[in-house]
Order: structure tokens, then sequence, then C-alpha cells
């Protein structure tokens, strides 16, 4: 077990160097962002004076060796837009995207899992249609088209309501919903088809032929044992909703780290979208590690020690 969370710890610190290097030179590849930060029509000398405040006239390399050079100390920089700290201004929009996307997964968990347990159980039934045809459209439907209809829909024609913004329970309803609806049908198909390989193994049959409640047979001994895979997606995917809300977040101007990515990347911000990567990143390293050892806890079966 030591070895295997060495081992881990190792893939984890090499993804996260490699993910650094990467995004500093893809950053880069959007253009000058001095351009954006003098008045329109400034000279060259203008332009040279910000690129010299900003550490941009240095040679890449350079650049990069001081960029690590300053996250080994715990500074994430300053942003060149909003000239505050970048580490204040994205944990001042983690608690919205925080926020989105519990209320995104919790959906997704209360519509997905128990969607996939009855289509597992009534298999080629009615329900199994019905859920492979949710499952099909949650996962092809794009969210922010979702969003969109759903403005149209529920804050333009009915009223009912706000179309962006935050503030209140009502905000939360609509990007909730078009951000959980493609992980409610991943969940749903993933439940499905675990809990039809457990249904058919042979301690099922067992608890079965012992004459114990069909209800208990498919909470208990069904169920937990398909709990595995389900659990695992939706650890993952708990941290892939505070990244990828870019989209969700910016059609309901949600005040969340997604959006502080688009406007970052909108303004050739790079501190903005460097910091924002790697944490977002190192969430998702984190949390894949942590989903790996709890699989040891939940299934004995399992050995790391190979």
């Amino acid at each position: 077990m030591k070895r295997f969370i060495v081992k881990r710890m190792g893939y984890a610190v090499l993804s996260l160097i490699l993910l650094t290097l990467i995004i500093f030179l893809l950053v880069r590849l959007t253009g000058d962002p001095s351009v954006l930060l003098v008045e329109p029509g400034a000279s060259k000398e203008d332009l040279a004076a910000v690129r010299l405040q900003l550490g941009l006239d240095r040679p890449i390399w350079v650049q990069y060796g001081q960029f690590m050079s300053s996250l080994a100390r715990g500074d994430l920089g300053h942003s060149f837009y909003y000239r505050t700290p970048v580490l204040e201004l994205y944990l001042s929009r983690l608690p919205h995207s925080l926020m989105l996307a519990a209320a995104a997964m919790a959906f997704s968990l209360l519509v997905g899992i128990p969607s996939g347990i009855l289509a597992a159980v009534r298999v080629n039934q009615w329900w199994d249609s019905a859920g492979k045809i949710f499952s099909l459209l949650g996962l092809s439907l794009p969210s922010f088209w979702v969003g969109l209809v759903m403005i149209l829909f529920f804050s333009v024609y009915l009223g009912w309501l706000p179309s962006s913004g935050s503030g209140t329970a009502l905000h939360v309803i609509m990007p909730a919903f078009a951000l959980g609806w493609y992980f409610a049908a991943a969940h749903m198909r993933l439940t499905r088809s675990a809990m039809l390989e457990v249904l058919g193994s042979e301690y099922v049959k067992l608890a079965r032929l012992k004459g114990l409640p069909e209800a208990l047979v498919i909470a208990k001994h069904a169920f937990k044992n398909a709990l595995i895979p389900v659990l695992t997606l939706a650890g993952i995917n708990l941290v892939i909703m505070v990244n990828v809300a870019v989209v969700v977040e910016t059609v309901f101007a949600w005040p969340g780290v997604g959006r502080l990515l688009y406007e970052g990347i909108s303004f050739r911000d790079f501190p903005v979208v460097q910091a924002t990567v790697l944490i977002n990143g190192a969430m998702v390293v984190i949390v894949s590690f942590l989903v790996d050892v709890l699989y040891a806890v939940i299934d004995p079966r399992i050995r790391y020690e190979r």
C-alpha cells in the first residue's frame, strides 16, 4: 500500500509539472496582453513600457523559470487586468463555483443513480427505454444550448426564474440543471451497467434463493457492490464540474471560477489563466488519488501491493 501511494504521488507531481509547462506555453500563443492594457493608438514605447512592467520583455525560458520559482513559494502572481493577487481573486470566486457544482452534483446523483437502478432492475421494459432516451439526450445536447433554451422558456416566456446572476436559490436552479444533466446521464448509464453486471453474479442469485426480499437483495447485495465505479465517477465529476463550468457560468453570468477563466482568456491575463488551470488540475489529481485509495476501504478484494 505504501509503495502504491508513493508511486501515485510521483505520477501526480510529474503530471502537475508537465501541466505548468503546457499551460505556460499555450497562454502565450493567445497574443500580447500589453495591447489590451494600453489606450488605443498607443506608441511602441508605451507598449514596451507595459511589457517591461509585466516582465514580458525577457526570454521565454527566463519567464518560465521565474514562474516556477514563484510557484514554489506559493505565489501565483498578480492579475494583469484586475491588479490584484491571483490567489485572492480565485478564492473570491471559488465559493460560487462550489455552490453550483454541489447543486449540480446533487441533481445528477438524485436523478442518475435511482434511474440507473430502475433501468437495470426492469431491463428491456419501458423504464429502461426511457432511461436510455434520457441518457442519450443528456450526453448529446450541449450544456450551453440547454441553458439558452431554459432562459428562453423559464425566464423570457414564463418569468419564473432569473436569467442571470447569483444571490438566491432561484438563481442556482437553471445553471445547476444545465450543468448537471450531462453528469446525471453519465451516472445513470454507469449505474445501470454496474447493476446489470452485479445482478447476474452468483452471490445475488444465492441471496434470492435464500428467500430474501427483492428490495434487500437490490439495496444491500447488488447496489453496495456496484457502488465502486459510481463512486469513482462521482468523485471525479465533482471536480470536473468546477473546472468545466466555463460555458454554463458564462451563459448565466455566474460569478465563479469558470467565468474567471473565461475573463482571463479574453483579457490575455496570463497569471489568471495559469493559476486557474493549475489549481483545477491539482484538484483533479488529488481527488483521483483519494478515490484510488478509497477503493481498498470499500472493496477489500482490491490489493495494491502488486
